[in-house]
């Protein structure tokens, strides 16, 4: 019984610790204000639903697009990425995500679709790797936002994120749970078996001018 408590203990520290980790180890490349954030070309939207299972539309969704906005109609970025899960022909976070640009002013010229960011790990390595972006401004809500710049660091990427508005406790009560969960899987995915994204391909370099 001891040992089985001790062992228990021992995987919640090291769950905690992985946790806080990619917490403060980025807690100085977030920015809440875009007065604050520096510019870069390129921003990154990491993708979502656009629709809860109701069929309201999903409030991740709809801050990081404002917030991907907001950024470039300030001069922030020249550029977006949106990068989200289109592995059926129903379903197309990209062509969502786009389209809420636009109807927000951003032009269709300044967005690329990254049609193979299934995962938030996919969606980093791929700016890099297909889309030839070693310096970026990641935009999603902080806690996702911390766990990708993580990635990005481990990679090599130079990145800073900015935070689209959050949503309440009352909103999506399970955040915490699957966020710590992610952080896990972050974790295990760099250090212990190497994961790569699901798809690369040959380049597609982004002009942001």
């Amino acid at each position: 019984m001891l040992y089985g408590f001790l062992l228990g203990l021992i995987s919640l520290l090291s769950v905690a610790g992985i946790y806080f980790w990619v917490e403060f180890s980025t807690k100085n490349q977030t920015f809440s204000e875009v007065k604050n954030i520096p510019a870069n070309e390129v921003g990154l939207v990491l993708g979502t639903s656009k629709r809860v299972s109701n069929g309201n539309l999903n409030l991740y969704f709809k801050y990081r697009m404002e917030a991907a906005a907001e950024l470039y109609h300030r001069g922030k970025i020249k550029h977006i990425l949106v990068s989200g899960d289109n592995r059926r022909s129903s379903y197309n976070e990209p062509v969502d995500m786009q389209q809420m640009l636009m109807d927000l002013g951003v032009p269709k010229s300044a967005i690329t679709l990254d049609y193979a960011g299934f995962r938030t790990l996919d969606s980093v390595v791929r700016s890099r790797e297909v889309f030839q972006q070693n310096k970026l401004t990641i935009i999603s809500q902080k806690f996702h936002n911390e766990r990708a710049l993580f990635i990005a660091r481990n990679y090599g990427i130079e990145a800073i994120a900015f935070n689209a508005k959050t949503v309440s406790a009352r909103y999506d009560k399970y955040m915490p749970i699957r966020e710590t969960l992610a952080r896990v899987k972050a974790f295990i995915d760099l250090f212990i078996i190497n994961k790569k994204p699901k798809f690369l391909g040959d380049p597609i370099p982004i002009s942001a001018s």
